[in-house]
């Protein structure tokens, strides 16, 4: 047996090996050592024939799932090697053999997985050009592939999908890519493969033989080269893996990155989609808002909507539709919702089927799933004038042959385990009820056939002994002897009788004597053959469970829109995002009852709007504002309604957000560092069709480098010819104010403050105009920080001077040592003129926004804001 095992375990080295030894997996020499410590066990060991004794430790098999998760989670590989035949039946050593090795990507254990949550396994195919990529979730079948040009937008890909395991061709590692990070940080287990796992001809055969078609065109995946070679090897690392062909991946769906909207791991994790920055919670997150889905396949689909807004206005429109009819028919809506309920995970459960792991209570389930079918299609027959929810009505098959299979088979309530009698239902199968009943009725049976053979043979003494020797016989006593009939064959001789069988009672013997063992056996086969009949329909269920995940998907956005008071957000191809009142969708369901949410508008397109400045004091609200306008946008891509009172979106190709303070020590990275990085991930791959959240650029560094750092990167991004991004951009800089008027793309806001003294109350309001000052002091009294401090800090900020910077440059400007106007060369060799950053105001251009001002529309706080600006521009003008 320790050959044996040795022998497995060369095989699989890279692997710990549960070796199945009767009830238990047993780990051996170094693999135990290392399961004792990682799943504190004791560790023993055993005389193998070696001088010393083998360290070892082991798991009870009904147990092993817990072990092998914990395991799996800290990046080990687990092979099983289970016994492959009866003990009872061995001659010699039990055959045994590796069956499955379970990696983070391929683990199959349903409890040890996240519901609502993709378990993706990815592969790579890095080359210096184009890069192949491929990802399933072997518990669903979903399969993907796709292509990217470059590292940047693999990295896009990895944070979309966030898979549990990477598999990869050694170049990768190579890349630039950093492992580390994704190993540490991202925690993602990246496992290189060999390089056998990447020969283009074997991939595309294992393609063509897996789907059962004679040309890749078929797939529709012949497009995607580097991608057919990346999905290969992903199918033959989960065969190898499972050791089985893999027959619940059933299509393969190639996509183009273009199709989403493109959200970098900043902007994921900035705008909390998924889970908060600091608790990693699902609980704050747009997801958790949204997330009212009835089914465990409908939350991961909300996940994967979120996590990949669509960029394609007629698909928006198709979802969008489906909402707005679910949110009119509350009714309809709510009897779906209601027939939901009870719906179990069926693309796991199908999983659970197809790889023969499925028990008697997994069918149940899926019956008690199907079952609703017919009632939602019901349901849906008062909505067919919505085209994406007729479509779904049509995919959805009631199931009714499947339904009624395991409905008329299996028992109410089973055993947990296959191997235990009482899975079948009475009258599903003769055989079944034969042995059933030879167990009750075993005793009637025997006496039955004693008082037939009296009857014939009139031996009045005749009776039915059991021995543990000899089994059941006809005892007869010396004195009937003579009347024992020749079909009776003599078993045994006693003193005073003797002992004779039939070949009926000997049928009638074996029927009771084996009936329990004959029974399980039965059932077990019988319940096979059920469990596989079914996953013969596996591509009728996939596509009715998608269905059912979708359907769920609307009509929890369609309750959240009608619940949280959302609209239906109108869609332009004008480049323009119009919001009335709009609100924060987290924050405003985080908020206590009593508090109310302060919505604000928000007016950007590529024109004259095309970037606002917002002023203010910190706590002021200056963030939430931004990240709701990008959540809005967000949610207005994914076919949702939006908090808004009224909203008119355009479509986004991507969200950037440059928001906090953070640094990467590890990596020798500053907070400034950081910060620099992504922003220059943005400048250089922003579109004029893309959507710039950005928060205190330049507030790392020197007051002067920062606001040098951040003047030019507005003007950058103000340059049609350079890129010309719709753009929020949160300062406190307040010089940058002066850009408004010298480029006619950039507005001012600012925050409304209500000052009482010292003391000041947050209004978050947006309004137009600039702020003249950040309240920092008051903000630091609020946070309560000790008076001495703040007394001293006024003492200091009244000795310096506001238009210190100002003072200076202008100064230079006196001196001739910077010209008014400034040529600057950008990278692309675009040639712009720049305005110096103190050309002052006319008067005519005084007069003309004076003109311009409709009093009577004009908030107090508006006339004051307005009123101030001028008399600034005015000053700054009389002082130069």
């Amino acid at each position: 047996m320790m050959q044996h095992y040795l022998q497995t375990k060369k095989e699989n080295k890279d692997c710990i090996l549960f070796y199945r030894l009767g009830d238990f997996y047993e780990l051996f020499f170094d693999d135990a050592q290392v399961a004792s410590k990682e799943l504190e066990l004791t560790l023993t060991g055993k005389a193998c024939g070696l001088e010393e004794r083998a360290p070892m430790c082991g798991v009870p098999f009904h147990a092993v799932d817990s072990y092998l998760t914990k395991l799996v989670s800290r990046g080990f590989k687990v092979a099983i090697c289970e016994q492959t035949e009866d003990p009872k039946q061995a001659k010699g050593i039990v055959k045994r053999e590796v069956t499955r090795i379970v990696t983070p990507g391929t683990n199959l254990n349903m409890q040890s997985l996240e519901e609502t949550k993709n378990n993706y396994l990815m592969c790579i195919l890095y080359s210096s050009d184009i890069v192949g990529l491929s990802v399933a979730d072997v518990t669903t079948g979903d399969y993907y592939l796709t292509e990217v040009d470059n590292l940047r937008s693999l990295m896009d890909e990895i944070g979309k999908y966030n898979p549990s395991e990477i598999i990869c061709n050694d170049a990768f590692t190579f890349s630039g890519a950093d492992i580390d990070e994704i190993r540490n940080r991202m925690q993602i287990f990246v496992n290189p493969l060999d390089s056998r796992y990447f020969d283009e001809d074997s991939c595309k055969k294992l393609l063509l033989k897996h789907f059962k078609v004679s040309s890749l065109i078929g797939l529709g995946i012949d497009d995607f080269p580097n991608g057919i070679v990346a999905a290969g090897a992903l199918l033959q690392y989960l065969v190898d893996m499972q050791k089985s062909d893999i027959s619940n991946i059933t299509h393969i769906y190639p996509y183009l990155t273009s199709k989403f909207m493109l959200l970098d791991s900043s902007t994921r994790r900035n705008l909390e989609l998924v889970e908060t920055m600091r608790d990693k919670q699902k609980r704050g997150t747009l997801l958790w808002v949204l997330d009212k889905t009835k089914t465990a396949m409908g939350a991961r689909t909300l996940r994967n909507f979120i996590e990949q807004p669509l960029v394609d206005l007629d698909e928006i429109l198709l979802r969008q539709g489906a909402v707005e009819t679910l949110v009119k028919n509350v009714v309809t809506r709510e009897e779906i919702r209601e027939y939901l309920n009870p719906v179990y995970d069926l693309e796991r459960l199908m999983s659970k089927i197809v790889f023969k792991t499925a028990n008697p209570r997994d069918l149940l389930a899926f019956r008690n799933s199907i079952k609703m079918i017919p009632a939602i299609i019901t349901s849906l027959l008062d909505v067919q004038d919505d085209k994406a929810l007729n479509d779904l009505a049509n995919n959805l098959d009631p199931l009714r042959d499947i339904y009624e299979l395991i409905d008329s088979a299996i028992v109410e309530e089973p055993p947990l385990t296959i191997r235990e009698s009482g899975i079948i239902k009475d009258g599903f199968d003769a055989d079944i009820d034969h042995f059933r009943e030879a167990g009750s009725n075993g005793k009637n049976w025997l006496a039955q056939l004693e008082e037939e053979e009296k009857e014939k043979t009139q031996i009045k003494t005749l009776r039915i002994k059991y021995s543990n020797v000899f089994g059941y016989s006809f005892e007869v006593t010396n004195s009937f002897k003579d009347k024992v009939p020749e079909y009776f064959i003599r078993k045994q001789t006693l003193a005073n009788c003797e002992r004779y069988t039939t070949p009926k009672l000997k049928e009638l013997e074996d029927t009771i004597l084996n009936a329990q063992d004959k029974l399980n056996n039965l059932e077990y086969d019988m319940f096979c053959k059920i469990r596989d009949s079914i996953a013969l329909e596996i591509n009728r269920i996939q596509v009715t469970a998608k269905a059912l995940a979708l359907l769920d998907v609307y009509a929890s956005l369609a309750h959240v829109a009608e619940k949280n008071h959302y609209v239906k957000p109108t869609m332009n191809d004008k480049g323009v995002i119009n919001i009335k009142e709009g609100r924060h969708p987290v924050v405003e369901k985080m908020l206590d009852t009593s508090d109310m949410f302060i919505s604000n508008d928000t007016y950007l397109d590529n024109k004259k709007h095309c970037i606002s400045i917002i002023t203010g004091p910190n706590m002021a609200g200056k963030s939430t504002y931004m990240r709701q306008t990008a959540l809005i946008s967000l949610m207005a891509q994914i076919g949702s309604f939006v908090p808004a009172k009224k909203a008119d979106i355009c479509v986004v190709d991507r969200i950037f957000t440059r928001v906090g303070a953070s640094d990467d020590l590890g990596s020798g990275q500053s907070t400034f560092m950081v910060e620099m990085n992504e922003v220059a991930n943005i400048l250089r791959n922003a579109t004029p069709n893309s959507l710039l959240i950005l928060d205190e650029i330049g507030r790392g560094t020197s007051t002067y480098d920062g606001l040098a750092i951040a003047w030019a990167v507005i003007e950058h991004i103000s340059n049609r010819k350079i890129l010309g991004a719709k753009t929020l951009f949160a300062t406190h800089y307040h010089e940058l104010t002066e850009l408004e008027g010298k480029m006619d793309n950039v507005n001012n806001y600012c925050i409304a403050v209500k000052e009482n003294g010292d003391d000041i109350v947050f209004l978050r309001k947006i309004i137009k105009g600039g702020a003249d000052k950040s309240y920092g002091i008051q903000v630091a009294k609020l946070a309560g920080v000790p008076d001495m401090v703040i007394d001293r800090a006024k003492e200091i900020v009244s000795e310096l001077s506001d238009n210190d910077i100002t003072d200076k440059v202008q100064a230079l400007v006196k001196e001739n040592k910077l010209d008014k106007k400034v040529r600057v060369k950008h990278y692309d060799d675009v040639d712009i003129d720049q305005m110096s950053l103190f050309d002052t105001v006319t008067d005519e251009e005084v007069l003309r926004r004076l003109g311009e001002i409709d009093i009577t529309t004009l908030t107090p706080m508006d006339a004051l804001n307005t009123l101030y600006k001028l008399q600034s521009d005015l000053k700054n003008r009389w002082k130069s």
